[in-house]
């Protein structure tokens, strides 16, 4: 059985406590909102969604006792529709798109909605702990160093210097503005509304588009002194990739994601279903996958992954037309365009987590609906959309245009 995309909706990225526009909105709320449109939008009744799955990189607090089925229940959804959370890292809101899309494939589901949720102003990164950083021993076998420290890695090990990323940043910047600009991201785009209805929020608030070289330059990197000094973590790297004489460090506020709140939610069916209210299908689901990959530098995943998904399409990278990758950092997307031979106007057309900021959990979600407004908008037909994951992982998805 095949899966269709008939809709996906995303609330603007935005900051949150203590002065952001999203100072007093939960995720719950966020996640609610999103579920909202989802039902309202296409006139669906729930009791033909079989499952919610939300990703959630950070499922403590006001995160919680599985704030899929709470929000669910928040929005007013039948009894009989359940929801889950789930944590794949970064690519948590991908995953929780091609589990719904599996469900649907399988059977198991007529309507399946993936997507997530993450409230990084509320509830902190890394608030959950977890033994991959904690526990000496698991994170001295990995060879465990923050994320920072992989992307850095990544620079020195593949020749990417401060003024690529700087450069990279700066044009993420101004396609984010041109995108909302045009208009390219009104389709999906669900305004953030308070406890009384009023609308708080309608655009992406994280977007510099002032930046410049000169700007950026005048930042200093993020991750000198982790690496540098205490706890020292470049001497954890150069024992894993001991050809590197010394990490190079580029990364800094500005050529990094921004820390936002936001939720995004993707409605999956099979065509029986779609056909019952009338509805067209937006995509096809062409292919899914996740991948492990070398835990230290942890973001080169989604070239590895980009190749899994092509071989189960049967599909070259020549027959993909547009593409899509999380910008955690510079680095990750000028590797990842070294490795797949593109060039920067094949790749985040419409900018990315730079400019816009990363709800870490809705993250993947909301870029594939990027995705799909973008090959409405441009006519073209297939895009490969994928995100790289904490610990060493990628996660990704092919659509095709209907």
């Amino acid at each position: 059985m095949e899966a269709y995309i008939y809709d996906a909706v995303r609330t603007p990225r935005g900051r949150g406590k203590p002065d952001g526009s999203l100072h007093e909105i939960t995720p719950i709320q966020l996640a609610t909102q999103t579920l909202e449109a989802i039902r309202d939008r296409n006139a669906v009744d729930t009791a033909d969604v079989d499952d919610v799955i939300l990703g959630c990189v950070t499922p403590v607090g006001e995160q919680g006792a599985d704030i899929a089925r709470a929000a669910v229940l928040n929005a007013d959804y039948a009894q009989t529709t359940p929801g889950v959370q789930v944590n794949r890292f970064c690519a948590s809101g991908l995953e929780a798109v091609n589990i719904a899309a599996a469900k649907v494939m399988s059977g198991e589901a007529l309507f399946a909605i993936g997507g997530g949720v993450e409230s990084m102003s509320r509830v902190p990164m890394a608030s959950d702990g977890g033994a991959i950083a904690m526990d000496p021993a698991v994170a001295y076998k990995t060879y465990f160093a923050p994320q920072g420290i992989g992307a850095d890695v990544i620079a020195t090990k593949f020749g990417i210097s401060r003024g690529d990323a700087d450069a990279y940043a700066v044009e993420s910047q101004k396609r984010a503005k041109m995108a909302w600009d045009e208009g390219r991201f009104a389709k999906s785009i669900v305004p953030v509304r308070d406890v009384i209805g009023q609308v708080v929020l309608d655009h992406d608030e994280h977007m510099r588009p002032d930046a410049t070289m000169q700007s950026l330059g005048a930042l200093k990197p993020s991750f000198t002194a982790l690496g540098e000094e205490m706890p020292g973590f470049d001497t954890v790297a150069l024992l894993r990739y001991p050809e590197l004489e010394r990490v190079n460090h580029i990364h800094h506020a500005g050529n990094s994601s921004g820390i936002v709140d936001g939720a995004a939610a993707v409605l999956v069916g099979g065509k029986d279903i779609g056909d019952k209210y009338g509805l067209k299908p937006r995509a096809r689901i062409r292919a899914m996958a996740s991948i492990g990959s070398e835990p230290l530098i942890m973001l080169t995943g989604p070239e590895f992954v980009a190749g899994k998904l092509l071989s189960r399409a049967g599909m070259t990278a020549a027959d993909i037309d547009l593409w899509e990758l999380n910008e955690a950092f510079a680095s990750v997307v000028l590797r990842y365009m070294q490795a797949m031979k593109l060039d920067h106007d094949q790749i985040n057309v419409n900018g990315g987590a730079i400019a816009m900021g990363h709800p870490l959990g809705a993250t993947g979600a909301m870029v594939l609906g990027t995705a799909l407004d973008e090959l409405e908008r441009s006519g073209k037909g297939t895009a490969l959309i994928n995100l790289c994951v904490g610990a060493g992982m990628g996660t990704g998805i092919i659509i095709e245009r209907i």
